[in-house]
Protein backbone atom coordinates (compact mmCIF):
# COMPACT_ATOMS: atom_id res chain seq x y z
CA UNK A 1 0.00 0.00 0.00
CA UNK A 2 1.60 3.19 -1.05
CA UNK A 3 1.77 6.41 1.20
CA UNK A 4 -2.10 8.10 -0.81
CA UNK A 5 -3.46 4.46 -0.27
CA UNK A 6 -2.65 4.18 3.11
CA UNK A 7 -3.92 7.78 3.42
CA UNK A 8 -7.12 7.12 2.80
CA UNK A 9 -7.72 4.09 4.02
CA UNK A 10 -7.52 5.81 7.15
CA UNK A 11 -9.67 8.48 5.53
CA UNK A 12 -12.55 6.21 4.72
CA UNK A 13 -12.70 4.88 8.51
CA UNK A 14 -12.41 7.48 9.94
CA UNK A 15 -15.60 9.07 7.98
CA UNK A 16 -17.00 5.51 9.24
CA UNK A 17 -15.91 6.37 13.16
CA UNK A 18 -17.21 9.84 12.81
CA UNK A 19 -20.80 8.63 11.41
CA UNK A 20 -21.10 6.24 14.65
CA UNK A 21 -19.37 8.92 16.99
CA UNK A 22 -21.86 11.82 16.29
CA UNK A 23 -24.39 9.11 17.63
CA UNK A 24 -22.72 8.75 20.87
CA UNK A 25 -24.45 9.85 24.31
CA UNK A 26 -22.24 12.55 26.16
CA UNK A 27 -21.95 9.47 29.08
CA UNK A 28 -20.26 7.03 26.50
CA UNK A 29 -18.19 10.25 25.62
CA UNK A 30 -17.27 10.78 28.79
CA UNK A 31 -16.98 7.20 29.88
CA UNK A 32 -13.98 6.88 26.68
CA UNK A 33 -12.07 9.88 28.07
CA UNK A 34 -12.01 8.36 31.42
CA UNK A 35 -10.61 5.39 30.24
CA UNK A 36 -7.88 7.08 27.85
CA UNK A 37 -6.54 8.91 30.82
CA UNK A 38 -6.18 5.82 32.97
CA UNK A 39 -4.70 3.86 29.85
CA UNK A 40 -1.97 6.87 29.95
CA UNK A 41 -1.32 6.37 33.54
CA UNK A 42 -1.09 2.64 33.51
CA UNK A 43 1.09 3.15 30.48
CA UNK A 44 3.46 5.93 31.67
CA UNK A 45 6.84 3.87 31.84
CA UNK A 46 6.67 1.90 28.41
CA UNK A 47 5.39 5.37 26.89
CA UNK A 48 8.91 6.86 28.14
CA UNK A 49 10.57 3.91 26.92
CA UNK A 50 9.25 4.58 23.51
CA UNK A 51 9.76 8.46 23.56
CA UNK A 52 13.08 8.05 25.27
CA UNK A 53 14.33 6.29 21.77
CA UNK A 54 12.58 9.46 19.56
CA UNK A 55 14.37 11.72 22.04
CA UNK A 56 17.88 10.26 21.53
CA UNK A 57 17.42 9.71 17.44
CA UNK A 58 16.69 13.93 17.61
CA UNK A 59 19.18 14.35 19.62
CA UNK A 60 21.59 12.57 17.36
CA UNK A 61 19.90 14.61 14.34
CA UNK A 62 21.30 17.39 16.10
CA UNK A 63 17.84 19.28 16.78
CA UNK A 64 18.49 22.34 19.10
CA UNK A 65 17.24 22.14 23.08
CA UNK A 66 14.04 23.72 22.65
CA UNK A 67 12.95 21.20 19.79
CA UNK A 68 13.90 18.22 22.69
CA UNK A 69 12.15 19.83 25.21
CA UNK A 70 8.90 19.77 22.81
CA UNK A 71 9.22 16.16 22.49
CA UNK A 72 10.31 14.96 25.87
CA UNK A 73 7.88 12.96 28.36
CA UNK A 74 8.23 12.66 31.46
CA UNK A 75 6.23 11.41 34.25
CA UNK A 76 4.56 15.25 35.21
CA UNK A 77 3.73 15.56 31.27
CA UNK A 78 1.87 12.42 30.71
CA UNK A 79 0.05 13.16 34.20
CA UNK A 80 -0.49 16.53 32.74
CA UNK A 81 -2.28 14.38 29.26
CA UNK A 82 -4.60 12.61 31.68
CA UNK A 83 -5.75 15.70 33.82
CA UNK A 84 -6.38 17.43 30.72
CA UNK A 85 -8.44 14.40 29.41
CA UNK A 86 -10.32 14.33 32.28
CA UNK A 87 -11.19 18.05 32.14
CA UNK A 88 -12.32 17.66 28.76
CA UNK A 89 -14.79 15.10 30.16
CA UNK A 90 -15.98 17.52 32.75
CA UNK A 91 -16.87 19.96 29.88
CA UNK A 92 -20.79 20.69 28.87
CA UNK A 93 -20.95 18.48 25.68
CA UNK A 94 -21.39 21.27 23.12
CA UNK A 95 -23.20 18.66 20.24
CA UNK A 96 -27.14 19.12 20.54
CA UNK A 97 -27.22 22.46 22.55
CA UNK A 98 -29.09 24.72 21.60
CA UNK A 99 -27.38 28.21 20.63
CA UNK A 100 -30.54 30.26 20.36
CA UNK A 101 -34.34 29.75 18.76
CA UNK A 102 -37.25 31.91 17.74
CA UNK A 103 -40.89 31.79 16.09
CA UNK A 104 -41.94 33.16 13.27
CA UNK A 105 -45.20 34.89 12.76
CA UNK A 106 -46.44 31.99 10.58
CA UNK A 107 -45.80 30.15 13.43
CA UNK A 108 -42.69 28.32 12.25
CA UNK A 109 -40.10 27.45 14.98
CA UNK A 110 -36.30 27.88 14.00
CA UNK A 111 -33.49 26.18 16.15
CA UNK A 112 -29.66 26.30 15.65
CA UNK A 113 -28.32 23.36 16.95
CA UNK A 114 -24.56 22.25 17.24
CA UNK A 115 -22.97 19.70 15.61
CA UNK A 116 -19.40 18.00 14.95
CA UNK A 117 -17.76 19.12 12.20
CA UNK A 118 -17.30 15.59 11.08
CA UNK A 119 -13.68 14.73 10.13
CA UNK A 120 -10.92 16.58 11.44
CA UNK A 121 -7.33 16.24 9.67
CA UNK A 122 -4.58 17.40 12.96
CA UNK A 123 -1.18 17.82 11.40
CA UNK A 124 0.99 18.90 14.17
CA UNK A 125 4.75 19.09 15.52
CA UNK A 126 6.96 17.04 17.84
CA UNK A 127 4.78 17.41 20.80
CA UNK A 128 3.21 13.74 21.58
CA UNK A 129 1.27 15.59 24.57
CA UNK A 130 -0.78 17.52 21.88
CA UNK A 131 -1.89 14.15 20.53
CA UNK A 132 -3.93 12.98 23.82
CA UNK A 133 -5.28 17.35 23.80
CA UNK A 134 -6.25 16.34 20.36
CA UNK A 135 -7.87 13.12 20.50
CA UNK A 136 -9.75 14.30 23.43
CA UNK A 137 -11.25 17.48 22.39
CA UNK A 138 -12.02 15.58 18.71
CA UNK A 139 -13.96 12.66 20.56
CA UNK A 140 -15.26 15.19 23.38
CA UNK A 141 -16.95 16.76 20.17
CA UNK A 142 -18.11 14.30 17.96
CA UNK A 143 -15.49 14.75 15.52
CA UNK A 144 -13.58 11.73 14.19
CA UNK A 145 -9.48 12.72 13.66
CA UNK A 146 -6.42 11.84 11.55
CA UNK A 147 -3.37 12.43 12.99
CA UNK A 148 -0.22 13.04 11.41
CA UNK A 149 2.52 14.10 14.09
CA UNK A 150 5.84 15.21 13.51
CA UNK A 151 8.26 12.56 12.34
CA UNK A 152 10.71 13.00 14.96
CA UNK A 153 8.07 11.48 17.40
CA UNK A 154 6.65 8.90 15.17
CA UNK A 155 6.73 5.85 18.03
CA UNK A 156 5.49 8.06 20.86
CA UNK A 157 2.76 9.31 18.55
CA UNK A 158 1.90 5.98 17.65
CA UNK A 159 1.86 4.67 20.92
CA UNK A 160 -0.61 7.77 22.24
CA UNK A 161 -3.05 6.96 19.46
CA UNK A 162 -3.20 3.34 19.87
CA UNK A 163 -3.37 3.50 24.01
CA UNK A 164 -6.26 5.85 23.06
CA UNK A 165 -8.48 4.00 20.16
CA UNK A 166 -8.51 0.87 22.72
CA UNK A 167 -9.52 2.56 25.48
CA UNK A 168 -12.07 4.43 23.48
CA UNK A 169 -13.65 1.35 22.00
CA UNK A 170 -13.80 -0.12 25.80
CA UNK A 171 -16.08 2.67 26.81
CA UNK A 172 -18.13 1.87 23.49
CA UNK A 173 -17.01 4.45 21.59
CA UNK A 174 -15.85 3.78 17.15
CA UNK A 175 -12.44 2.91 17.99
CA UNK A 176 -12.40 3.70 13.91
CA UNK A 177 -12.97 7.99 14.76
CA UNK A 178 -9.20 7.75 15.79
CA UNK A 179 -6.91 7.78 13.00
CA UNK A 180 -3.07 7.55 13.59
CA UNK A 181 -0.71 8.03 10.14
CA UNK A 182 1.48 5.41 10.58
CA UNK A 183 4.63 6.71 8.33
CA UNK A 184 7.35 9.49 8.43
CA UNK A 185 7.00 9.78 4.60
CA UNK A 186 6.62 13.49 3.92
CA UNK A 187 4.07 13.01 1.12
CA UNK A 188 1.70 12.04 3.70
CA UNK A 189 0.44 15.86 4.22
CA UNK A 190 0.23 16.19 0.70
CA UNK A 191 -2.07 13.27 0.59
CA UNK A 192 -4.40 14.20 3.44
CA UNK A 193 -4.77 17.96 1.85
CA UNK A 194 -6.49 16.43 -1.30
CA UNK A 195 -9.35 14.48 0.64
CA UNK A 196 -11.78 16.72 0.71
CA UNK A 197 -14.67 14.19 0.29
CA UNK A 198 -13.35 12.83 3.53
CA UNK A 199 -11.83 15.16 5.41
CA UNK A 200 -14.04 18.58 6.60
CA UNK A 201 -11.23 20.15 8.18
CA UNK A 202 -7.34 20.96 8.74
CA UNK A 203 -5.80 22.07 11.19
CA UNK A 204 -1.85 22.25 11.06
CA UNK A 205 0.45 23.30 13.43
CA UNK A 206 4.45 23.81 13.29
CA UNK A 207 6.77 26.60 12.01
CA UNK A 208 5.16 29.56 9.95
CA UNK A 209 6.19 28.39 6.65
CA UNK A 210 4.87 25.12 6.91
CA UNK A 211 1.62 26.05 8.32
CA UNK A 212 1.33 28.60 4.88
CA UNK A 213 2.29 25.93 2.65
CA UNK A 214 -0.50 23.42 3.81
CA UNK A 215 -2.58 26.74 3.81
CA UNK A 216 -1.64 27.34 -0.05
CA UNK A 217 -2.14 24.02 -1.29
CA UNK A 218 -4.78 22.37 0.95
CA UNK A 219 -8.44 21.25 -0.86
CA UNK A 220 -9.89 21.06 2.76
CA UNK A 221 -10.49 24.33 4.85
CA UNK A 222 -7.75 25.29 7.16
CA UNK A 223 -8.05 26.56 10.43
CA UNK A 224 -4.32 27.97 10.76
CA UNK A 225 -1.75 27.88 14.00
CA UNK A 226 0.43 30.40 12.96
CA UNK A 227 3.42 32.04 14.65
CA UNK A 228 3.56 33.35 17.88
CA UNK A 229 5.34 36.53 17.83
CA UNK A 230 4.35 37.56 21.30
CA UNK A 231 4.69 41.32 23.07
CA UNK A 232 4.34 42.51 26.43
CA UNK A 233 4.82 46.14 26.83
CA UNK A 234 5.40 47.46 30.33
CA UNK A 235 3.62 51.21 30.84
CA UNK A 236 4.85 53.92 32.38
CA UNK A 237 2.66 53.55 35.87
CA UNK A 238 2.70 50.34 35.64
CA UNK A 239 3.69 48.08 38.89
CA UNK A 240 7.07 46.71 38.58
CA UNK A 241 7.11 44.06 40.49
CA UNK A 242 4.07 42.87 39.26
CA UNK A 243 5.65 43.74 35.36
CA UNK A 244 8.40 42.06 36.62
CA UNK A 245 6.97 38.59 37.34
CA UNK A 246 4.86 38.93 34.38
CA UNK A 247 7.94 39.21 32.27
CA UNK A 248 9.82 36.34 33.49
CA UNK A 249 6.57 34.24 33.44
CA UNK A 250 5.87 34.72 30.27
CA UNK A 251 9.55 34.28 28.94
CA UNK A 252 10.53 31.39 31.30
CA UNK A 253 8.03 29.24 32.50
CA UNK A 254 8.17 27.39 28.98
CA UNK A 255 9.93 29.50 26.32
CA UNK A 256 9.70 26.59 23.51
CA UNK A 257 6.02 27.51 23.15
CA UNK A 258 4.15 29.58 21.13
CA UNK A 259 2.26 31.62 23.73
CA UNK A 260 5.85 32.23 25.38
CA UNK A 261 6.91 36.19 25.00
CA UNK A 262 9.29 37.20 22.07
CA UNK A 263 9.45 41.14 22.58
CA UNK A 264 9.42 43.03 26.03
CA UNK A 265 8.48 46.87 25.02
CA UNK A 266 9.03 49.38 27.77
CA UNK A 267 8.02 53.11 28.03
CA UNK A 268 11.00 55.48 28.18
CA UNK A 269 9.84 56.86 31.63
CA UNK A 270 10.44 53.59 33.39
CA UNK A 271 12.77 52.01 31.88
CA UNK A 272 15.87 52.86 34.31
CA UNK A 273 14.00 51.91 36.92
CA UNK A 274 12.26 48.91 35.32
CA UNK A 275 15.40 47.42 33.00
CA UNK A 276 18.24 46.27 35.51
CA UNK A 277 16.50 44.81 38.28
CA UNK A 278 14.26 42.97 35.55
CA UNK A 279 17.32 42.50 33.25
CA UNK A 280 18.72 40.58 36.46
CA UNK A 281 15.44 38.70 36.99
CA UNK A 282 15.72 37.09 33.41
CA UNK A 283 19.85 36.78 33.49
CA UNK A 284 18.74 34.32 36.62
CA UNK A 285 16.35 32.65 34.30
CA UNK A 286 18.59 32.02 31.86
CA UNK A 287 17.24 34.38 29.21
CA UNK A 288 19.81 36.47 26.64
CA UNK A 289 18.67 39.67 26.24
CA UNK A 290 19.31 41.47 22.55
CA UNK A 291 18.08 45.24 23.00
CA UNK A 292 17.97 48.33 21.11
CA UNK A 293 20.88 51.36 21.61
CA UNK A 294 18.70 52.52 24.57
CA UNK A 295 18.29 49.27 26.23
CA UNK A 296 21.96 48.90 26.00
CA UNK A 297 22.79 51.69 28.06
CA UNK A 298 20.89 50.71 30.47
CA UNK A 299 22.09 47.17 30.42
CA UNK A 300 25.33 46.42 29.50
CA UNK A 301 25.44 43.18 28.93
CA UNK A 302 22.73 43.09 26.81
CA UNK A 303 23.39 42.20 23.03
CA UNK A 304 22.53 44.76 20.05
CA UNK A 305 19.15 43.68 18.91
CA UNK A 306 18.97 43.98 15.13
CA UNK A 307 16.19 44.54 12.35
CA UNK A 308 15.63 40.92 12.35
CA UNK A 309 15.17 40.05 16.27
CA UNK A 310 11.77 42.27 16.09
CA UNK A 311 10.25 39.69 13.85
CA UNK A 312 11.97 36.07 15.37
CA UNK A 313 9.90 33.95 16.81
CA UNK A 314 12.96 32.18 19.34
CA UNK A 315 11.01 29.79 21.02
CA UNK A 316 14.15 29.70 23.28
CA UNK A 317 15.32 31.77 26.25
CA UNK A 318 15.89 34.53 24.39
CA UNK A 319 14.40 37.93 24.71
CA UNK A 320 14.46 40.96 22.40
CA UNK A 321 13.95 44.32 24.35
CA UNK A 322 12.85 47.65 23.20
CA UNK A 323 12.38 51.20 24.76
CA UNK A 324 9.88 53.34 23.56
CA UNK A 325 7.90 56.67 23.79
CA UNK A 326 4.62 55.31 24.52
CA UNK A 327 1.71 53.86 23.91
CA UNK A 328 1.42 54.64 20.30
CA UNK A 329 4.91 53.63 20.00
CA UNK A 330 4.29 50.48 21.54
CA UNK A 331 1.18 49.42 19.42
CA UNK A 332 2.58 50.65 16.40
CA UNK A 333 5.43 48.16 16.74
CA UNK A 334 3.18 45.65 17.39
CA UNK A 335 0.86 46.40 14.18
CA UNK A 336 4.20 46.32 12.19
CA UNK A 337 5.84 43.18 13.93
CA UNK A 338 2.93 40.79 16.16
CA UNK A 339 1.78 37.61 14.68
CA UNK A 340 -1.62 38.37 15.89
CA UNK A 341 -1.88 35.17 18.56
CA UNK A 342 -1.22 36.98 21.89
CA UNK A 343 -0.33 40.59 23.48
CA UNK A 344 -0.14 41.85 26.88
CA UNK A 345 0.04 45.35 28.51
CA UNK A 346 1.14 46.46 32.06
CA UNK A 347 -0.31 49.12 33.17
CA UNK A 348 -2.42 51.01 36.16
CA UNK A 349 -4.58 53.56 33.56
CA UNK A 350 -7.64 52.08 32.66
CA UNK A 351 -7.67 54.22 29.48
CA UNK A 352 -4.74 53.10 28.19
CA UNK A 353 -5.80 49.31 29.04
CA UNK A 354 -9.21 49.93 26.77
CA UNK A 355 -7.48 51.38 24.22
CA UNK A 356 -4.42 48.86 24.02
CA UNK A 357 -7.22 45.87 23.92
CA UNK A 358 -9.47 48.21 21.29
CA UNK A 359 -6.55 48.93 19.23
CA UNK A 360 -4.52 45.91 19.10
CA UNK A 361 -5.32 43.17 16.68
CA UNK A 362 -4.63 39.40 18.25
CA UNK A 363 -6.68 36.24 19.04
CA UNK A 364 -5.58 37.13 22.54
CA UNK A 365 -4.94 40.74 24.43
CA UNK A 366 -3.95 40.60 28.16
CA UNK A 367 -4.11 43.41 30.87
CA UNK A 368 -1.95 42.80 33.88
CA UNK A 369 -1.33 39.22 33.15
CA UNK A 370 1.10 36.63 31.49
CA UNK A 371 0.66 35.90 27.82
CA UNK A 372 1.46 31.98 29.08
CA UNK A 373 -1.93 31.99 30.18
CA UNK A 374 -3.53 32.02 26.57
CA UNK A 375 -4.16 28.71 26.30
CA UNK A 376 -7.29 26.12 26.25
CA UNK A 377 -6.50 24.87 30.00
CA UNK A 378 -6.31 28.00 31.48
CA UNK A 379 -9.25 29.51 29.89
CA UNK A 380 -11.46 26.43 30.94
CA UNK A 381 -11.98 24.64 27.77
CA UNK A 382 -10.17 21.70 29.15
CA UNK A 383 -7.45 21.57 26.14
CA UNK A 384 -6.53 23.05 22.72
CA UNK A 385 -6.38 21.67 19.72
CA UNK A 386 -4.08 25.29 19.11
CA UNK A 387 -4.41 28.96 19.18
CA UNK A 388 -6.16 29.68 15.95
CA UNK A 389 -4.92 33.12 13.95
CA UNK A 390 -7.15 32.54 11.69
CA UNK A 391 -10.53 34.89 11.31
CA UNK A 392 -13.18 32.37 10.05
CA UNK A 393 -14.93 30.08 11.96
CA UNK A 394 -12.51 29.97 15.50
CA UNK A 395 -10.14 32.69 16.88
CA UNK A 396 -8.13 31.67 19.81
CA UNK A 397 -7.55 28.41 22.03
CA UNK A 398 -9.46 25.59 20.18
CA UNK A 399 -11.54 23.68 22.20
CA UNK A 400 -14.49 21.55 21.82
CA UNK A 401 -17.37 24.44 21.01
CA UNK A 402 -14.77 25.53 18.16
CA UNK A 403 -14.70 22.19 16.80
CA UNK A 404 -18.52 22.47 16.38
CA UNK A 405 -20.59 23.87 13.87
CA UNK A 406 -24.18 24.51 13.50
CA UNK A 407 -27.47 23.41 11.33
CA UNK A 408 -31.38 24.45 11.47
CA UNK A 409 -33.71 22.72 12.72
CA UNK A 410 -37.14 23.91 11.68
CA UNK A 411 -40.41 22.74 13.73
CA UNK A 412 -43.67 23.50 10.91
CA UNK A 413 -47.30 22.43 11.22
CA UNK A 414 -47.73 22.00 7.43
CA UNK A 415 -46.21 25.08 6.69
CA UNK A 416 -45.37 25.94 2.75
CA UNK A 417 -43.50 29.13 1.22
CA UNK A 418 -46.54 31.26 -1.10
Amino acid sequence: MDVKQLVEARARAAREGARALALCSTRTKNDALAQMARALEEKAAALMDVNRGDVERARADGHPRAFLDRLTLTEPRIEEMAVGLRQIAALPDPVGSIVETWRRPSGLEIARVRVPLGVIGFIYESRPNVTADAVGLCLKSGNAVILRGGSEAIESNAMIAALLAKAAEKAGAPADAIQFVDTTDRAAVAAMLELADFLDLVIPRGGEAFVRWVAEHSRVPVLKHDRGLVHVFVDADADLEMAKAIVVNAKAQRPSVCNALETLLVHRDVAARFLPPAAQRLAEAGVELRGCPRTQALVPGALAATERDWDEEYLDLILAVRIVDGLDEAIAHIRRHGSGLAEGIVTNTLAHARRFTREVDAAAVLVNASTRLVDGGQFGLGAEMGISTSRVHARGPVGVVELTTIKYVVQGDGHLRD
